[in-house]
């Protein structure tokens, strides 16, 4: 039986992460993309360039045709019965060769035809007549499984009335095999060139998203402690984003190390009070009650002042956070006019200016500003807001007896007070000064020249106004 004190001394499982959740391979959307667009372009291109040079290849198989009709017209003439003779016969042989697939043929409306001897006992259709004299080029399936490519047209010979129509046909298995042979050649050459233009789309992808990979290895890299920041040379369009991933890195770091540093300055803090105490409660001192008051309060002083720069750091990574300057100093004037009634405090400048931070943390600095300009001033306090390179600057003047030049510095340390006299914890001006700094703001003391005291210049980052 497992004894459970040992149980619970047992180091806990290592987190477990779950798989970031993936929309599929970036390269194989690339790559099938561009071999769909390369498919599509192809397809199209190959579609066109058939139709082209199919057109064109018809086009040179009917001007031979047409050739032959041009010479049988000219060679044509009426006999003294009125038929159709020619004065000189076709040079070519297939004309004379029953069924060679070369074939000519004239006929008349009314009249019987005039075929040539490949036709033997067939004949071309007359077909409608035409309306005008020009050469008209058709596909025929008269004769069954012999396709022909006919060109006709329709003539008046001198000394006839009758409109006479000139055909010659041929087959159109030589054409047919022309334009097959010219398809199969477009097919291969299109399907090696997709073939390429694909594998380079493949390459290319591989080779573009390189730097990717790349990026990978350097985070894994980091991630087991080898190196601490993502180096080397990336092309233009990754660096912005490494840029943004070692700046989020050094954020990430800093917060760490001022966790750490606030962590051992609350212990540095905490440490002396609590040693007060125990040796007060080891000597069994008279003053024991009193003591543990006293230091108590003291912890509880250096516990706020740690939490409220603990809460600004939290804060500060919200790129949004806003907060308009003029309520806050009306806020902060009418809580310190209510404590400090005989303080006559003033407040000029423009009422639309917004700052980078969070309202929180600009009432807790202005507070601590005003304040302490009412409780060391003698009766006067004089703040003025204005807009300045990007910041704006928020100026606090007292009438009171000022701070020397030499205690201006030391006066930011934790539980510096130069007037003891008076009631407080000497953390105000620190928790102003941390404050400001983690928002990237500054705060300095002057001497006012109005007012004669002092004069606190609190610098923030401007926020636009938003509609």
């Amino acid at each position: 039986m497992t004894d459970p004190a040992v149980a619970d001394a047992r180091p806990s499982d290592p987190p477990t992460f779950a798989p970031a959740r993936t929309t599929g391979s970036l390269s194989r959307r690339m790559i099938l993309i561009a071999a769909a667009w390369i498919t599509l372009l192809l397809a199209g291109g190959g579609f066109a360039l058939d139709r082209v040079l199919a057109s064109a290849v018809t086009r040179n198989f009917d001007d031979q045709l047409e050739y032959v009709l041009t010479a049988l017209i000219v060679s044509a003439e009426i006999d003294p019965i009125g038929e159709v003779q020619f004065s000189r016969e076709a040079a070519d042989q297939r004309f004379l060769e029953p069924y060679s697939g070369l074939y000519w043929q004239v006929s008349g409306q009314g009249r019987e035809p005039f075929p040539s001897r490949s036709l033997w006992d067939r004949r071309l259709a007359y077909g409608a007549p035409h309306q005008d004299r020009g050469v008209h080029a058709y596909d025929s399936s008269q004769f069954g499984q012999e396709k022909l490519r006919i060109v006709e047209r329709d003539v008046q010979l001198p000394g006839s009335k009758v409109r006479w129509r000139f055909q010659v046909a041929q087959s159109r298995d030589g054409l047919d095999a022309q334009i097959a042979a010219l398809r199969r050649t477009l097919v291969r050459s299109f399907l090696l060139l997709a073939l390429g233009l694909i594998v380079l789309a493949g390459l290319q992808t591989v080779y573009g998203l390189l730097p990717l990979r790349r990026l990978r290895m350097e985070i894994v890299r980091m991630r087991s402690g080898q190196s601490s920041r993502v180096g080397g040379a990336l092309p233009d369009e990754v660096a912005p984003l490494v840029e943004e991933l070692n700046a989020l890195v050094e954020h990430n770091e800093r917060q760490a190390e001022e966790a750490r540093r606030h962590a051992g300055n609350l212990a540095h803090a905490l440490k002396t009070p609590l040693t007060v105490i125990m040796n007060a409660a080891t000597a069994q001192a008279d003053d024991l009650a009193e003591t543990v008051i006293r230091e108590a309060r003291t912890m509880r002083r250096q516990v706020d002042h740690h939490l409220a720069r603990a809460r600004a750091v939290g804060r500060r990574g919200s790129a949004h956070s806003r907060a308009e300057v003029w309520p806050s100093l009306q806020s902060v004037e009418r809580a310190v006019a209510r404590l400090y009634r005989h303080v006559r405090i003033d407040v000029a400048g423009p009422k639309d200016l917004q700052v980078h931070v969070e309202r929180q943390d600009l009432d807790e600095m202005l507070g601590n500003l005003i304040e302490n300009a009412a409780k060391y001033g003698g009766g006067s306090v004089f703040v003025t807001v204005a807009a300045e390179a990007g910041f704006v600057e928020i100026l606090v003047e007292d009438d009171g007896m000022g701070i020397p030049a030499d205690d201006r510095v030391r006066i930011f340390d934790r539980g510096v007070r130069l007037d003891t006299g008076k009631p407080g914890t000497g953390l105000g001006l620190a928790i102003v000064r941390d404050v400001a700094e983690i928002y990237g703001g500054t705060v300095a003391l002057e001497e006012s020249e109005d007012l004669g005291g002092l004069l606190v210049r609190l610098r923030l980052p401007a926020a636009t106004a938003t509609a």
